[in-house]
């Protein structure tokens, strides 16, 4: 079977081609229910249809940009524009209409922005500022609301309950059943009235009945499951500016004439035009597939809604939102178009084709065996040509067992009990911070052998302190009752340029709240410089209007350095820089010294500025080095910042603590064969202090620099990548190239962590991609498969918990039903061969679909995990789904209550000394509570499907485990000694659950003694039969 799977249902966890996708599909045989079948899974044509339209705006874009370069030529010529603006818009308080705006920024209509007056212009006909943003009058939002439309773009109804009950009526094979209890219903009247002729059609009726509420009750939970998670992916805010104050907003409260704050990572959540910023670059290719970045900036200031901003940041003016955009007719066409659907689910597909296609088998053999055993006692009678009422209905009745055994035999619930335990453990996820994008990733993180994780935020706090510097060669500890003494210390002139570099050369930004306050925004290394300047006494308010900014370097992990340059209040250029320690201070050949003076850096203050280094980074601490350069008059914006020739302003170690839990959770990731290795920026001094003190760093292991991996060859890799612990001074195509070679190489199943914009790359190459959800940009988030909401390295081992948890509760799940098929299968098929008729009538059959279609999937598949399953080895890349134990299991149970059935066929009547015109439907009824009593076993033996001890454990919050040991030990030993052998086994029972009883404490026993009372009761009325 598993050669057959891995050959016709084997699809990858991530960017499985249209052409895999579509392979399964074609190989699937028969389909009770398609509508149920493929509920969940992916609909290729509207993903066509979305493909189709990104060539659409691809092709529309190319020559929106061909007509702005030829209008740039002729831009003097603009002739006035024949544009009329609609009453309605006037009477609102603005002088554009929303399709103006949408023409202007979808065309790159060059023409018509300066007809009316470019980004400036265009935001005093919208009653806005760039400055102070929109009012947040409701009233006036109302009104904005009403004329330009929502930030949402449109998606399909949420299907209510009783369309889930429509699509579960849609089984083939419970319409014919239907059909055959109105036949029953019809024949049974005629021949011998109400109510006694309605007993069997009614009674299929109302299994049917039955079985599709109950169906429909469970998919429509998971749909409100899948909606709620919905709600949480789209939970995205930005920085705008409203009445003058920077603040959070949901991106789905844009509207045209909001100021949005972007950098570098973040999503262009609206059509807008660049208002102001330094070095922007937007990648386009999930609009238009286009790969090149494009340049954004006063002269192309057309920025499209859904692109993202590869460098830069800037403030954009927002024009267009909605579903006027072409983002938001893209996105509402994908969003049709639904998840990919995961492994397992295709390969639970497989299994429920191959069983399906010998249940179909059986069911025609099992037909054809009944109807000829009754040909052939008519042909024995010479009645071949006359049929009575009775015999029609007998003939009936054995379609529809036919037909039962296919509904019992094809075991559609099997892919979606995937669907329900990943629904189920994407909600928990959810409550345990853990935000799941893409389903898949449940199921592929239980067979993770190792974690990429980043240091800064995953394995640490994020909430980073100055705690000590190097300033004019002078190594001082910070606190709060040094810092006077630290400025007199420290020559003014000093003072000054550090208090210049901090407050210019930064991404973050203080700003004044809504309530006052003053508020720092920006990344955690950001915050503590620009506290630590506060805490001196700057003003970064004096700072920035005493210079003006000429160009603007944002900080990336690949340059691992940030640098602007400044225009003095006297004249001159300055430029400022500041990053990596040792990247910055090896541009630098001069230092301040304790006196306040530029002096050469000579061999001894570069040996004592590595020293500091070297001691900060061993006491755990993150180092920056800052420093200036004074430029000459020739220097232009378009020209790159140079990178040497700087004057070292001084060092600094920011204190960023390990978070609570992480080393405890990386011992336990080692006890489940998970290898963790770090993969940081940081100095290689700070990671292995960090990377020890989390327990990730052994003795044996290698901590490694980016530049010195970069050099290995693929021999010396081959060594290496086993024994890597940590790399230092990694750059993203570092981490990318690490975890290509796991996959590749050494097969591994790897997750990483990630959160800038360039570590996207290697989240799209890694098994599971987990991008955090508070340091992280849009640009990972966007490539990541899971989201960790509280950027905690614990919440990344509860991921792996409950990915471990959804394989094997399917494992169990499949075990349980297989049996069931198995056995049901071969009961009727084997006796309508020996005796003409089925002991598990249609109506029977159809009771024990639903406890295992169903109730079984809701009972295992929605097991929550426990801390043995991390104590077990992962299953790796190619881990059989169904392993040797399970087969041995399924085989020996099935063989148990075969010898169990098969005996009661045989010996039941003797046994029991039924005699009589209803024996044989007494026999058949205890057949059928033996059989019943059986699949209540093995629900509770598959819990414990890959173990060779006792199965009867239960989770603390289950019903008493007194309860399951007397119940349990009377299920398991039920038919066999009871039934099988008589009442004296039968008291062996009883005196077992008496025992138990007797070992219960005292606040359990007089329950444990109500429960036996109920459970003798019911034995001695089945003796007593």
């Amino acid at each position: 079977m598993d050669s057959y799977l891995n050959q016709n249902f084997d699809l990858k966890s991530k960017h499985s081609s249209d052409e895999a996708l579509e392979k399964w599909r074609t190989v699937v045989g028969f389909v009770k229910n398609p509508k149920r079948r493929f509920r969940f899974t992916a609909n290729l044509s509207k993903r066509y249809e979305a493909a189709a339209m990104r060539r659409t705006n691809q092709e529309k874009l190319r020559i929106a940009v061909l007509v702005s370069k030829a209008a740039f030529q002729f831009i003097s010529g603009v002739q006035p524009s024949d544009y009329v603006v609609p009453e309605q818009v006037i009477a609102a308080g603005f002088q554009l209409c929303a399709d103006e705006l949408g023409s202007i920024v979808e065309g790159h209509d060059v023409k018509k922005l300066k007809f009316h007056g470019g980004a400036s212009g265009i935001a005093e006909k919208l009653s806005t500022s760039t400055n102070s943003g929109l009012s947040s009058d409701a009233a006036l939002l109302s009104k904005r609301q009403e004329i330009y439309g929502i930030n949402k773009f449109a998606e399909p109804e949420a299907k209510g309950f009783w369309v889930f009950v429509w699509e579960a009526l849609q089984d083939m094979t419970l319409m014919i059943l239907g059909a055959c209890a109105i036949v029953s219903l019809v024949v049974g009247i005629a021949m011998e009235g109400w109510p006694a002729g309605a007993h069997d059609g009614l009674g299929i009726v109302a299994s049917i009945l039955l079985v599709v509420f109950v169906t429909a009750t469970s998919d429509y939970r998971q749909s409100l499951q899948f909606k709620d998670l919905d709600k949480e992916k789209k939970k995205i805010t930005i920085q705008v500016t409203r009445n003058d104050c920077r603040q959070k907003l949901s991106i789905y409260d844009l509207l045209p004439g909001d100021i949005v704050h972007l950098n570098i990572g973040d999503q262009v959540p609206a059509d807008g035009l660049f208002v102001s910023g330094f070095s922007v670059l937007i990648d386009e290719s999930s609009l238009t597939g286009e790969s090149e970045p494009v340049v954004v900036n006063d002269k192309n200031p057309f920025m499209l809604s859904g692109t993202k901003l590869q460098d830069g940041s800037c403030k954009m003016l927002v024009t267009t939102v909605g579903m006027r955009t072409q983002w938001g007719k893209l996105m509402a066409t994908l969003s049709e178009g639904g998840d990919d659907e995961t492994p397992l689910q295709v390969k639970l597909n497989g299994v429920a084709t191959i069983i399906g296609k010998v249940g179909l088998f059986f069911a025609v053999v099992t037909f054809a065996v009944m109807v000829q055993g009754l040909l052939r006692s008519k042909l024995q009678e010479g009645t071949i040509w006359s049929w009575s009422g009775d015999e029609a209905l007998k003939l009936l009745e054995f379609f529809a067992v036919a037909v039962t055994i296919v509904v019992v035999a094809v075991p559609e619930g099997l892919p979606l009990a995937v669907t329900l335990s990943l629904a189920f453990a994407m909600k928990k996820m959810m409550n345990d911070k853990a935000l799941v994008r893409h389903l898949a990733a449940c199921e592929t993180m239980g067979s993770a052998t190792g974690i990429c994780s980043d240091k800064t935020g995953t394995l640490t706090t994020n909430r980073m302190t100055v705690v000590k510097s190097c300033i004019c060669m002078s190594v001082k500890e910070i606190n709060s009752t040094n810092k006077a003494s630290f400025c007199s210390e420290i020559h003014e002139s000093a003072i000054k340029l550090l208090l210049q570099s901090i407050f210019m050369n930064t991404g973050g930004e203080i700003v004044t709240s809504k309530d006052g306050r003053r508020e720092i925004l920006g990344t955690p290394t950001e915050t503590a410089l620009l506290e630590f300047g506060l805490s001196l006494g700057g003003d970064p308010q004096t700072e920035r209007q005493a210079s003006k900014t000429v160009k603007v370097e944002p900080f990336n992990s690949t340059k691992k350095r940030m640098g602007v340059v400044l225009e003095l209040p006297g004249g001159g250029l300055r430029a400022h820089t500041k990053g990596a320690s040792e990247i910055v201070l090896a541009g630098c050949d001069k230092v301040i010294d304790s006196n306040g003076e530029v002096v050469p850096l000579d061999e001894k203050s570069i040996n004592h500025l590595n020293a500091t280094i070297n001691e900060f980074a061993n006491e755990a601490l993150r180092t920056l080095c800052l420093a200036y350069l004074e430029l000459k008059n020739g220097f232009s914006s378009d020209n790159a910042i140079p990178v040497s020739g700087y004057t070292c302003l001084g060092i600094v170690g920011i204190k960023d603590p390990v978070r609570p839990g992480v080393k405890e959770s990386v011992a336990i990731c080692r006890t489940a064969g998970i290898t963790v290795r770090m993969v940081t920026g940081d100095n290689i001094n700070t990671a292995k202090a960090i990377a020890r003190e989390c327990g990730i760093l052994t003795d044996d292991g290698i901590a490694i620099e980016g530049p010195d991996f970069r050099e290995k060859s693929q021999e010396e890799l081959l060594k290496l990548i086993p024994k890597i612990q940590v790399i230092a001074r990694s750059s993203p195509m570092d981490k990318h190239t690490l975890v290509k070679q796991l996959r590749t190489t050494f097969d591994e199943v790897v997750a990483v962590t990630g959160d800038g914009t360039n570590d996207a790359p290697a989240l799209h190459e890694a098994d599971i991609g987990l991008a955090m959800g508070i340091a992280g940009t849009e640009v990972a988030k966007e490539s990541a498969d899971v989201i960790i909401l509280d950027d905690n390295f614990s919440t990344i081992l509860t991921v792996a918990k409950w990915g471990r948890s959804v394989y094997i509760n399917i494992q169990k799940f499949v075990q349980f039903q297989l049996t069931v098929n198995i056995v049901a299968l071969i009961v009727n098929f084997s006796s309508a061969c020996l005796t003409g008729s089925a002991p598990l009538t249609a109506v029977q059959l159809l009771w024990v679909n639903m406890i295992m279609d169903t109730l079984g999937a809701l009972a295992l598949a929605t097991e929550p995990p426990t801390d043995e399953l991390m104590k077990r080895a992962p299953v790796g890349r190619k881990g059989n789904f169904i392993s040797n134990v399970m087969w041995r299991n399924i085989f020996g149970q099935s063989f148990y209550q075969l010898m169990v059935i098969w005996y009661l066929q045989a010996r039941g009547k003797a046994m029991f000394e039924l005699d009589g015109p209803d024996s044989t439907l007494k026999l058949n009824t205890l057949i059928f509570n033996s059989f019943v009593f059986c699949q209540s076993t093995r629900v509770w033996l598959a819990r414990q499907h890959n173990k060779r001890k006792n199965g009867w454990q239960f989770s603390p919050r289950s019903i008493p485990n007194h309860h399951h040991r007397i119940f349990g030990y009377i299920c398991e030993h039920n038919a066999a000694d009871i039934f099988t052998v008589g009442p004296k086994r039968g008291d062996r029972v009883l005196q077992h659950a008496d025992r138990c009883c007797f070992e219960a404490g005292p606040s359990m026993k007089p329950i444990c003694l109500d429960f036996v009372k109920n459970i003798k009761e019911a034995l001695m009325s089945l003796l007593v039969m």
